[in-house]
């Protein structure tokens, strides 16, 4: 006769020590815990986040295939840093900076010079770095004073704020004109001087998703250059349109093909559609880049030369951006971001069908994305942050704000349209805000005005 177990301890990952009380959030523990136990409880913290998918205040990457994820999981242990030990690694990093100054119209697109980061704010800095450094050396060679340095731009996403802060630069940001979504040309002559080191041009302003006139930009610094003698260089913050405009707008001359443009970075990690974590800077030529700014390092094994404000960072989102590259091809991703501008343009035909919303910006001209504003605030019983709370409580992260210097009493919503965001989304989405337009217009509400903003 066979025997059998009666019973046996119960190992189920919820009745386990760790599960018994809450997590440690001052001290490490004492004991080790089991995986399953420890993976399932942080996973159920997790889940008190929102949801990525519906957060479309992100410029964010928040969907990647398959092989994305097998290409991050095969990288987890390389070392960007460390281009002895996983040459194969930095040699696909030099491989996507070619292959982007290609995109951008290099003169040179094999000698350019260029590196990837973190982020477009990290590769934003290392292009200020190298603006700075260049007008410095000047300066000095001239025999002329070289600590007021100041940088002109429009309104600008907060990295170059911290740029300004953190490396001693003075930023004259130019406040919008009445009725501007972002800089314009004529405004640099009452900003620029012998101690500007360059002009920052948004391709996709951060606060209403436009593209600035980069090619108006530069004509005016020529024009200012034939007047004054000051030759004052562009550095294209094209964080989220490095991406955009070399496939949907292709005809728009923004980039190298600009003399005046002399650096130029890009966010993979937004429309480059490459996991969190992965940022490029591309020069012009090689001579742009000062040799004083590259640091050379033997303690990984060779002769290693970096240039960056950190130094180890994980080679999966380089990697993983390379596949995107090879993948999608140029016909891949003009049908994704056109799928997207589509998408956009649907929803501002809603937006603005619905009675109290003017459309500022309709996702056609630069970003795949939507702005709008209350086309008149005093005669409706609610503002855009009540109807941002009314879309969160469906779990739409749609943000609220008022615009930047010169525009403050502004304040508008945007919704971005990333790669996996589809129309069907998009469309519920625009029947959520229907509804809440509908629920808030039957009366008053008790809405702070004093709300927190969303941080881009």
């Amino acid at each position: 006769m066979a025997l059998h177990e009666t019973s046996r301890p119960l190992d189920d990952v919820y009745a386990l020590p760790i599960s018994e009380r809450a997590l440690p959030k001052y001290r490490m523990p004492d004991d080790v815990s089991d995986a399953r136990a420890v993976r399932a409880l942080i996973h159920d913290e997790l889940d008190l986040d929102g949801n990525a998918a519906q957060n479309l205040a992100t410029f964010c990457t928040t969907w990647a295939e398959p092989e994305v994820h097998d290409l991050m999981d095969e990288c987890l242990g390389k070392n960007m840093a460390d281009k002895d030990e996983y040459p194969q690694t930095a040699e696909i990093e030099s491989r996507c900076v070619h292959m982007l100054a290609d995109l951008w119209n290099a003169p040179d697109g094999t000698t350019t010079l260029g590196c990837s980061t973190t982020g477009s704010s990290e590769a934003g800095m290392l292009g200020g770095l190298a603006l700075k450094w260049r007008w410095r050396e000047r300066r000095r060679a001239e025999g002329r004073p070289a600590d007021r340095p100041n940088l002109v731009a429009g309104p600008v996403q907060v990295c170059w704020e911290k740029f300004a802060r953190y490396f001693d630069v003075e930023l004259r940001q130019i406040p919008l004109e009445p009725d501007a979504l972002g800089l314009r040309a004529h405004q640099l002559r009452d900003y620029v001087d012998e101690n500007t080191i360059g002009v920052v041009a948004i391709l996709g302003v951060t606060y209403t998703c436009v593209y600035e006139p980069v090619a108006e930009i530069a004509a005016e610094l020529d024009r200012i250059q034939d007047e004054t003698g000051l030759d004052i260089p562009v550095h294209v913050d094209a964080a989220s349109g490095g991406f955009v405009a070399p496939f949907l707008h292709p005809g728009l001359v923004w980039d190298f093909r600009l003399p005046r443009v002399a650096s130029i970075n890009v966010s993979g990690h937004k429309y480059g559609m490459a996991p969190l974590g992965v940022g490029w800077v591309v020069w012009r030529s090689p001579g742009l880049l000062p040799e004083d700014l590259i640091f050379r390092v033997s303690y990984l094994g060779g002769d290693m030369p970096t240039f960056a404000l950190n130094f180890s960072r994980p080679g999966g989102e380089v990697v993983a951006q390379y596949y995107n590259l090879l993948r999608l091809g140029r016909e891949g991703y003009t049908k994704i971001h056109g799928a997207c501008a589509a998408t956009a343009g649907m929803l501002a035909e809603q937006v603005a069908g619905m009675g109290p919303f003017t459309v500022l910006y309709d996702g056609q001209a630069a970003l795949p994305a939507v702005t709008w504003t209350l086309t008149d605030p005093g005669q409706v019983p609610y503002t855009l942050y009540d109807v941002s709370d009314q879309l969160r409580r469906r779990g739409w992260q749609v943000p609220a704000y008022p615009l930047a210097a010169g525009r403050e009493d502004t304040v508008v919503q945007r919704v971005l349209v990333r790669h996996g965001t589809g129309y069907d989304k998009i469309a519920l989405l625009a029947d959520d805000l229907r509804t809440a337009v509908g629920q808030l217009s039957n009366g008053p509400t008790a809405h702070a005005a004093d709300q927190p903003c969303f941080h881009h």
